[in-house]
């Protein structure tokens, strides 16, 4: 999608859309209460071209709603689309954001190739705060999120996307300051979607191989470094945990490494992102019900999430060391897969019993934080799609936030103001690690039905030990499962704007 930035009057933008938000500002309650939808821009053209359908009722400017309105008068654009912010609380940057993708979905089944979203401004009365930066990134990024959708291989598939974004911005702004929002927006956006679309891709698509292809690729576009290692490194490095769960597929494991390096950053952290890279999760030996199991394509999820943020972090250039490390593998039930009741000596040394076989994520985790303190990494952030216990928690609303270490969580919840996505800090303890103890071995995979989420995260904190160590775990979020105003149903690419932040963080 072709991207642009106009500081021009919006009445004078020819255009086959152009796009406007509003806001309801009513504070009344009950039966009687009547919406006010305020329109957010101080262009009088559009103002008087749209002031009708806000005087009928007929719209509300509930969030995400829109109406679009043809050949309006006194404007060169073809079509005015209102999308709603919502009331006035609910009128925030991440409302734009979704705002600029529910604009993008809406003209894209209408053949509507090119639109122009114009910055919401807001009169100083109304006490919004919606700086213009800061919506100009989110906008950018939500018009590239609504654009994504996952019909990849059919085969009579048409080309409904938008060929060109342009962001109308106020001429008052910061020009130099917008654009480089904007250009931000941008990089983040097509970052975001570079993750959905690994996620998207079947098992028999992107198998370990082709995944670890597929970062190779994209580390040298950017001028990332990257090495891809298989079977004979994850035996060099004893990574016993890793391959345990690679052992029962003909398809051999991938242990991608990306490395950021910014010129004259010799000192200072070195941050370690770590990603569930499990192409293809049947449960092994421990197989999972037929139902739904296709959807089990998304179990790496946490993993292109970690390859999505690690191209952001190439384009914006962050000063401050990134390791990216991506534990590939499928995990099939044959006749040399592992078994409940078997036991792996991690990279660490630790031994595992292993309880249940669908608990697999966690184990090409642990050899890769340990991969990770190894190659120098001071703080670690991991990602995974890990466990059903997360969902049932927290729901499809938040994902799982786990850390040892205040400091560093504190760091990522301050990024979740900008990236606008939701995750939630759960505990650790040792009573958790208790449930995780093993009678044969030093710590067994499962803890059983109570807390699984959290014990799950002890179990990868028993690898991270004492490094500042975050766990994400986005298992209700990384699938969307209907379509929404702003995303289409699929992939979502949760957890790259929130890592990318995290890392910003440090510079």
């Amino acid at each position: 999608m072709k991207t642009d930035l106009s500081f021009s009057p919006l009445a004078q933008i020819e255009t086959e859309l152009l796009a406007v938000t509003a806001t309801d500002i009513q504070t009344a309650k009950g039966p009687d209460a009547k919406p006010q939808p305020v329109l957010l821009t101080s262009d009088e053209a559009v103002r008087a071209a749209a002031a009708a359908v806000l005087s009928s009722g007929e719209y509300k400017a509930g969030t995400n709603e829109a109406i679009l309105l043809h050949a309006p008068a006194g404007l060169k654009a073809k079509r005015l689309l209102i999308v709603g912010l919502g009331k006035k609380a609910k009128a925030t940057v991440h409302a734009v954001r979704n705002a600029a993708g529910t604009a993008v979905r809406y003209t894209k089944p209408r053949a509507i190739r090119n639109l122009v979203f114009a910055l919401p401004e807001a009169p100083e009365d109304l006490g919004l705060t919606l700086p213009a930066n800061s919506c100009a990134r989110a906008a950018a990024e939500g018009a590239f999120v609504g654009d994504f959708d996952p019909d990849t291989y059919r085969s009579e598939r048409k080309d409904v996307s938008v060929h060109s974004f342009t962001l109308a911005a106020p001429a008052s702004a910061d020009q130099g300051a917008v654009q480089t929002a904007f250009n931000e927006g941008v990089i983040i956006g097509e970052s975001q979607n570079f993750a959905r679309s690994l996620v998207n891709e079947p098992g028999n698509k992107l198998t370990p191989t082709i995944f670890g292809q597929r970062a190779a690729e994209m580390a040298s576009e950017t001028g990332l470094k990257s090495e891809i290692y298989s079977t004979d490194k994850l035996h060099e490095l004893k990574m016993g945990a890793f391959w345990s769960v690679s052992q029962g597929s003909e398809e051999p494991p991938a242990l991608i490494v990306m490395k950021y390096e910014p010129e004259g950053v010799t000192d200072g952290p070195v941050l370690g992102l770590v990603g569930k890279g499990i192409t293809f999760d049947t449960g092994g030996i421990s197989i999972k019900p037929a139902d739904n199991m296709e959807k089990m394509k998304y179990d790496m999820a946490g993993g292109a999430a970690m390859i999505g943020a690690m191209r952001a972090i190439a384009l914006l250039k962050p000063k401050v060391r990134v390791i990216g490390i991506v534990c590939a593998a499928e995990n099939m039930p044959d006749g040399k897969a592992q078994k409940p009741g078997d036991v792996q000596t991690a990279m660490s040394g630790k031994t595992i019993e292993i309880i249940n076989t669908d608990a697999e994520g966690r184990l090409v985790l642990a050899d890769g934080i340990s991969y990770a303190r190894s190659l120098g990494a001071t703080h670690l952030i991991d990602a995974a799609t890990l466990t059903g216990a997360c969902v049932v928690a927290l729901g499809m609303i938040n994902a799982g936030a786990f850390s040892n270490d205040d400091t560093t969580i504190e760091k990522f919840q301050a990024g979740l103001a900008t990236s606008g996505e939701k995750f939630w800090r759960l505990p650790l303890g040792d009573e958790y690690y208790d449930q995780i103890r093993s009678d044969i071995g030093d710590i067994k995979n499962t803890g059983g039905r109570w807390g699984g989420a959290i014990t799950a995260a002890e179990f990868l904190h028993a690898f991270a030990e004492d490094t500042p160590w975050i766990h994400l775990d986005i298992a209700g979020l990384a699938w969307i499962e209907d379509n929404k105003p702003y995303i289409a149903k699929g992939p979502s690419g949760v957890a790259v704007r929130s890592i990318l932040e995290w890392v910003r963080s440090y510079e």
